[in-house]
């Protein structure tokens, strides 16, 4: 009984110690720039880039579909793989691996964007 009554007293203390510490809130730095700062991306467009956080070479689309990326963009046709992406439209972006929308490999949220695993090239692209 007394090993019990101790942890209740310890476990009390440090209830006290820990509510006395101010909170995350009052003490955090300023908040960073959002993502989209990092990312050049034209408003209304999708944007795919050559390296991470939105470096590299930038190729963007006003359209909702693409069926060939190669067709208009320099890395791709240099085969060069895509590390990040953004997604600067109103709806959700899907993209494949295959031409003409096959091969499925991910998608991207409106308004967010990052980086990929990046050994993988975007060469179709559709909104939904």
């Amino acid at each position: 009984m007394r090993r019990i009554h101790s942890f209740a007293v310890a476990a009390a203390a440090l209830v006290a110690a820990f509510g006395a510490v101010p909170t995350a809130s009052a003490t955090a730095p300023a908040a960073p720039a959002p993502l989209a700062a990092a990312f050049n991306c034209t408003p209304g467009h999708f944007c795919i880039y050559s390296d991470w956080n939105g470096g590299g070479t930038r190729c963007e689309w006003s359209q909702g579909s693409k069926a060939n990326t190669a067709d208009d963009c320099s890395f791709i046709q240099r085969g060069q793989n895509v590390r990040s992406v953004w997604n600067g439209t109103g709806h959700r972006v899907q993209y494949y691996t295959g031409t003409n929308h096959n091969k499925h490999v991910g998608s991207t949220n409106a308004g967010s964007g990052g980086n990929l695993q990046g050994s993988y090239q975007i060469r179709s692209f559709k909104a939904q």
